[in-house]
């Protein structure tokens, strides 16, 4: 499980994003904190994974979390998403500069938040599939680099699709480890097949998914979905 640590000063968001984290699979939350202080606190006694990090905290900047933690050598600094109404482009270079792996604007939604979440979910598999003495080429490396970038979702049709089910299906295909058929992909979403197969459809047609087909001994060979990296 990735340990999550949720920082922000507004205890009612801090609750609606623990509550998002805790739909993310692969995700724990081990505690939320509302300052600087807290959070600098919370991480030496938790010992999170990820950091949900707000810039604005009443004793300082979620930024100022980060150079503490850098400077710290008590032990390996948490990985930061970013998750503020702080839109200037002056936080977001010294965000960067300090090594968020993300940078999420709010107001956001729960699926927006996990597209982040499994971004960064499938590039910590990736990163423990090498190994600590790994050599990876070129080609290795682009995949780790996109990885950790939220994958793109098609935009909605004007009628007949909604953004949440869409983003949905699109996040099954990602995490699934091979192509899945149209029941399969209602499974792991909850929707019909019916449905499954309609977004399933789309996306094939937007370019996000590839349709495979498989050939058994006789009978129509059966249709397979998988993501286009």
């Amino acid at each position: 499980m990735i340990r999550t640590l949720v920082v922000d000063d507004d205890f009612r968001v801090s609750h609606i994003h623990s509550e998002y984290v805790s739909r993310v699979a692969g995700f724990a939350v081990v505690g939320e904190a509302a300052s600087v202080a807290e959070a600098l606190e919370a991480v030496r006694a938790l010992r999170p994974d990820l950091l949900l990090l707000d810039i604005f905290l009443p004793d300082g900047s979620g930024l100022d979390v980060l150079r503490r933690l850098t400077g710290d050598e008590g032990g390996a600094r948490p990985d930061a998403l970013m998750i503020t109404a702080d839109r200037d482009i002056e936080s977001v270079r010294t965000a960067m500069k300090l090594g968020a792996v993300g940078y999420l604007v709010k107001p956001f939604g729960s699926p927006d938040l996990c597209e982040r979440l499994t971004a960064y979910r499938e590039l910590q598999h990736r990163v423990e599939v090498f190994g600590p003495a790994a050599e990876p080429d070129q080609a290795d490396v682009d995949a780790l680099f996109s990885a950790a970038r939220p994958p793109t979702v098609p935009r909605i049709p004007a009628k007949g699709h909604s953004a949440p089910t869409l983003t949905l299906v699109h996040q099954a295909l990602r995490a699934a480890s091979g192509p899945v058929s149209a029941a399969e992909a209602a499974e792991l979403t909850g929707v019909s097949r019916a449905t499954a197969q309609r977004y399933l459809s789309y996306l094939v047609k937007e370019g996000a998914v590839r349709l495979e087909l498989r050939y058994g001994a006789a009978g129509r060979p059966e249709h397979l979905y998988r993501i286009v990296s």
